[in-house]
């Protein structure tokens, strides 16, 4: 897993939900399910609804003791200036773009980090949006591919249709339509 040990998830089992919160409180639910034979559980980042995986092998302890994250090695400072978490990478831009960069206070990178910071925010609310549908496309796809009205509702998520969404999915199990909602809120 390579997830933050405190992130929310979600597991299912078909479609009943079985466990809600930390990957060490669903671990435990997962782990009982699975033992019991429960067909095909799922577990689901809550942030995004990617499929996550837990290691099952061996006693709940061992289970457990796989979730805690590896204590990172410190990093060794030298002298000099410190990282500042800046990563260099190349990017290529007409001669044009290079001139009016050469003239920016601070530079071509500062005017590139302004530049981007400022397109980063005026697309905020598309991209939510956008990261919101494909969440629950992502979700929908993986538990209520075989229910009434899955296409419909596939339709209504990327339409923004709130209101068609909430009719293909009036027949739904209530935890597979409310988590699946969560996701297109605000749509």
């Amino acid at each position: 897993m390579t997830q933050a040990p405190d992130t929310p998830c979600t597991a299912f089992a078909g479609h009943r939900l079985i466990a809600r919160g930390t990957p060490r409180e669903v671990v435990v639910a997962v782990k009982a399910a699975s033992e019991a034979g429960e067909p095909a559980v799922l577990v689901f980042d809550d942030a995004d609804a990617r499929p996550l995986e837990f290691d099952l092998r061996g006693d709940v302890e061992a289970v457990l003791a796989r979730l805690a994250p590896a204590a990172p090695e410190p990093e060794k400072r030298g002298p000099g200036r410190p990282k500042l978490g800046v990563t260099a990478r190349e990017v290529t831009l007409l001669p044009r773009h290079w001139d009016w960069l050469a003239t920016q206070p601070g530079g071509a990178s500062v005017a590139l980090r302004k530049l981007v910071e400022a397109a980063a925010r005026a697309s905020e609310g598309p991209d939510r949006v956008r990261k919101g549908r494909e969440a629950a496309y992502r979700f929908m796809t993986a538990v209520a591919g075989d229910l009434p009205g899955y296409e419909a509702a596939t339709r209504a998520v990327f339409a923004g249709d709130a209101e068609g969404f909430a009719t293909a999915t009036a027949r739904w199990p209530e935890a597979v339509r409310d988590y699946a909602a969560g996701f297109v809120a605000g749509v």
